[in-house]
């Protein structure tokens, strides 16, 4: 708060008392009063109120300061009521008081908001399960039914079921460590679990799948990996070229982390897309190429990874080829 801004502010104030001043003076002088009598007087009016408004001034900034500085070092802004000294004059304590009015009513609002979304989430979790029971009994009856038809039926009943799966992996994805198990678990064993749910894309494109060296140890669960590998190998089929289509992967050892390479020689990434794949809702121009896409499996992978602290990599070229490299730390990492 600067004295400026102040007398700013004060300026009506001090201008109905200079002119008060200037209409009594004028009479006085023309009453024949002395001009000492007159200077007197000014000293008399002004000292105590220019006095009042420096020390009013003093309270003010040192008020308004200790809020600022508390604003800027504090990380949950929300919190400023709970941590604000009580002031010692009548304006300050009307200011704590609406601070913490609106404090409480936002965490009322906040609370009732957080009911709803829970309430959603778990509405969406036992949709999901629901309608497991479906899909899977449909894929019985085509496992007895076999023929060209019942095989296209359950092509899509694939596609039904990994756009359910992640449904249910987005609703949860704010809260990962309610559902997270860090445990010690074979690299290669997590890949041929993924591989093997898309063998029938793999044979049906034609698409050459060449495992390198995957005999590594890794600490996570694997239930959300095998997720996040599924969206990858799944876009890495999706977008092939369809003619001499290759997908490799493999695992490196680094210095603190096991890096898994999954990649293809397939359409690529225009360069102006690549900085944007891990938004939201974003498509790209593969997207629209390819069929329908709802832009959510990379955003979801990458914020699945940054929740269990992996690290998520994504490098390609138009018409060349994408390389994703998905990092684990090779000790039992906490959530963040």
């Amino acid at each position: 708060m600067k004295i400026i801004d102040y007398i700013r502010d004060k300026g009506i104030f001090l201008a109905v008392n200079l002119m008060s001043f200037i209409i009594i003076s004028f009479l006085m002088y023309f009453s024949n009063v002395a001009l000492v009598i007159i200077f007197l007087l000014f000293c008399v009016w002004f000292f105590p109120l220019f006095s009042y408004m420096l020390i009013e001034y003093i309270k003010f900034r040192k008020y308004f300061n200790t809020v600022e500085n508390i604003l800027e070092n504090l990380d949950k802004k929300y919190l400023l009521p709970e941590v604000l000294n009580e002031p010692n004059f009548i304006e300050g304590e009307e200011i704590n008081y609406i601070f913490k009015v609106l404090s409480r009513d936002m965490h009322e609002n906040v609370k009732y908001y957080k009911n709803i979304q829970e309430e959603y989430r778990e509405y969406i979790e036992t949709w999901v399960h629901e309608i497991k029971t479906p899909i899977a009994s449909t894929k019985l009856l085509i496992e007895n039914n076999t023929n060209e038809i019942t095989r296209k039926i359950d092509t899509q009943m694939d596609k039904i079921e990994n756009f359910v799966e992640q449904v249910l992996y987005y609703s949860r994805s704010d809260e990962v460590g309610k559902d997270y198990i860090i445990k010690k678990t074979e690299l290669s064993q997590v890949v041929k679990s993924v591989v093997k749910k898309n063998q029938r894309d793999f044979i049906g494109k034609r698409i050459s799948l060449q495992l390198g060296n995957l005999d590594e140890i890794i600490y996570s669960d694997t239930k959300w990996i095998e997720f996040i590998l599924n969206q990858i190998i799944g876009n890495a089929i999706k977008y092939s070229k369809g003619k001499d289509d290759k997908i490799k992967i493999e695992s490196k050892k680094l210095d603190n982390s096991v890096a898994l390479i999954i990649e293809d020689n397939g359409v690529g990434i225009i360069e102006r897309d690549l900085n944007r794949i891990f938004e939201k809702g974003f498509t790209g121009e593969n997207g629209r190429k390819f069929g329908k896409s709802t832009g959510i499996g990379l955003y979801l992978c990458k914020k699945l990874c940054d929740k269990m602290g992996l690290g998520l990599n994504i490098e390609s070229e138009e018409n060349k080829g994408t390389k994703v490299t998905v990092i684990f730390p090779r000790t039992e990492n906490l959530i963040h």
